[in-house]
């Protein structure tokens, strides 16, 4: 029953994931109750194994129907591999609890920010081209990145939410800009979970199974409906990131 349970989390957090980011939100809370007394390294690498199938097919719908500038993206995704791994390494040496109180206090001005500008991310006009766009992808990249790595919660958030504001993308474009980049820190992750031993790989099949298909089904939503459905989205999803990490942080 368990796994059944966890199944249909993957499921579920490909769908989310794919159309705004903040897949973990919901199975990494699944993988924890349905096997407490796991170690928690072994989750979050078995979280990563199935995320980053999900992440890789998203990309690749996105690529194709969303008109992205690869000069920009390639080596921001470089920039975000080697931000996670950085940060995966740090973490190995000091513990991340200090974010935990920090987080839901920068997710909640993300959120007024965002429904206070009614206007942000519904038209896509790009503030840089060239060398300064690849410039500020990349800092995006390394920046999140690094958070991917050493704490996590809420990336594919942050990843959109620069891409608006500083880049000037509409969500529609933002979404597939910050897929490439989450893949990217995703793959890092994954790497150095798996090198430790940390990953459940007799569960991953299923569960990327499972992320691809809701995957999938989020890619679709999100390039029928476009960047207003994906702002709203992104509204639900920060929300609900915000009162779990809350929670998190003072309650339990």
């Amino acid at each position: 029953m368990e796994f059944l349970l966890v199944t249909l989390a993957s499921l579920l957090a490909g769908f989310v994931d794919a159309i705004v980011g903040g897949g973990g939100l919901v199975l990494l809370p699944a993988l924890f109750a349905a096997y407490p007394t796991a170690h928690a390294a072994t989750l979050f690498g078995t979280n990563k194994s199935a995320s980053v199938w999900g992440t890789a097919f998203a990309s690749v719908q996105y690529v194709r129907r969303v008109d992205l500038r690869w000069r920009t993206m390639l080596p921001a995704m470089a920039l975000s591999f080697a931000g996670a791994l950085a940060g995966a390494w740090l973490v190995t040496l000091i513990a991340p609890d200090f974010l935990r109180k920090l987080l839901p206090a920068v997710l909640l001005l993300v959120l007024v920010y965002t429904l206070m500008k009614k206007e942000l991310g519904r038209h896509h006009a790009p503030r840089y081209a060239g060398r300064q766009e690849m410039l500020a992808a990349g800092t995006v990249g390394l920046l999140i990145g690094f958070y991917d790595g050493f704490f996590g919660p809420g990336t594919g958030s942050f990843f959109v939410f620069l891409f608006v504001r500083w880049l000037g993308y509409d969500f529609l474009h933002a979404s597939a800009g910050a897929k490439l980049l989450n893949l990217s820190s995703n793959l890092s992750a994954l790497l150095l979970f798996a090198l430790k031993g940390h990953v459940w790989w007799h569960f991953a099949l299923t569960l990327a199974l499972a992320n691809i298909v809701g995957s999938l089904l989020g890619t679709r939503l999100a390039l029928k409906h476009g960047a207003g459905f994906v702002r709203g989205v992104f509204i639900v999803v920060v929300s609900a990131l915000i009162l779990k990490t809350g929670y998190d942080a003072f309650l339990r």
